[in-house]
């Protein structure tokens, strides 16, 4: 599940980033892909925490280290990714509302 919602939020960010889209639009998908890096990154530090509980018992197979160490390497740069597309998106709606007060400006002093 997990995995089908981060593609289909990556998707629809790199679509709105590649189309026309309104500020609501991108507002509204502003907040779901924020929320989404905030899972990503709560799931990296848990993975961490346990790398620290698990490298600190000796009774610990390295099998298990190496499953968190996984779940981290495969996190982080989808977190990233998602951080820079993010980015994207937010300049992309600072140039909608930039536009949208020139107009308004424009409108006026007509």
């Amino acid at each position: 599940m997990g995995e089908q919602l981060d593609w289909t939020l990556t998707a629809r960010l790199r679509e709105a980033l590649a189309s026309p889209a309104t500020e609501s639009e991108l507002r509204s998908l502003c907040e779901q892909v924020d929320g989404w890096a905030r899972a990503l990154q709560a799931q990296i530090e848990s993975s961490e925490r346990r790398l620290q509980e698990l490298t600190a018992d000796s009774s610990t197979s390295l099998t298990e280290i190496t499953a968190e160490l996984r779940r981290v390497e495969t996190l982080a740069p989808e977190l990233t990714e998602l951080r820079t597309l993010l980015s994207g998106l937010d300049d992309r709606a600072r140039t909608l509302r930039t536009e949208w007060l020139r107009h308004q400006m424009d409108s006026l002093a007509g």
